[in-house]
């Protein structure tokens, strides 16, 4: 069984305090008498015709002042466009990033081939996405040519190889020439000039 519980004694001599807050408030309100909306007289409306009035009540209060803030203003669209001077004198643009790719080397190169031949946005993604896909493949083949040898340090010799097993025939003995040539350019201008 479980134990009985004993009684509350009362504390004798307890002192209780109690306090009351007044809290005045200065209210103004004004009373502003409206026409009733002329509604379709049903027998309970005529019966209550000359009856109560609705009146409206309004809360006026009398505004305290606040201390002024500095705001952000949040441009519209109409001041949202703003012309080349308004953006040189600071507003700072952010400008959209273009991602890395071979675009702008695609072009060059096309502009040495055929000068007057332009190329559309959507073949030059393709071409762009040709590009990425084509040093994809490469760079694998050269990174298991470099696992092959039992190497840390991934050599023109590896990209060579890679090249030539990637690029079938004629394709790949024109690639492997273009790049002989481009490395032999590179040592010689990262030797320094030459002393005559």
């Amino acid at each position: 069984m479980a134990p009985k519980k004993s009684p509350k004694k009362k504390a004798v001599g307890a002192v209780v305090k109690t306090t009351t807050k007044v809290i005045q408030e200065t209210v103004q309100v004004s009373v502003i008498q409206t026409k009733p909306k002329p509604q379709q007289e049903t027998p309970q409306t005529e019966n209550n015709k000359n009856g109560p009035k609705d009146i409206e009540i309004q809360d006026v209060t009398t505004p305290t002042p606040t201390p002024k803030k500095a705001t952000k203003t949040i441009p519209t669209q109409d001041t949202a466009k703003k012309t080349k001077k308004d953006s040189a004198q600071g507003a700072t643009k952010k400008r959209k990033r273009s991602v890395e790719g071979y675009k702008r080397y695609v072009y060059k190169v096309l502009k040495q081939v055929h000068p007057d031949i332009g190329i559309s946005s959507k073949a030059m993604t393709i071409v762009n996405n040709l590009m990425t896909d084509m040093f994809e493949r490469l760079a694998d083949e050269a990174a298991r040519l470099t696992k092959y040898t039992k190497k840390m340090t991934l050599s023109s010799r590896e990209i060579q190889g890679a090249v030539k097993l990637v690029l079938p025939g004629e394709l790949g003995k024109h690639a492997v020439a273009e790049g002989a040539k481009a490395v032999t350019n590179y040592v010689q201008y990262a030797s320094g000039p030459s002393k005559p």
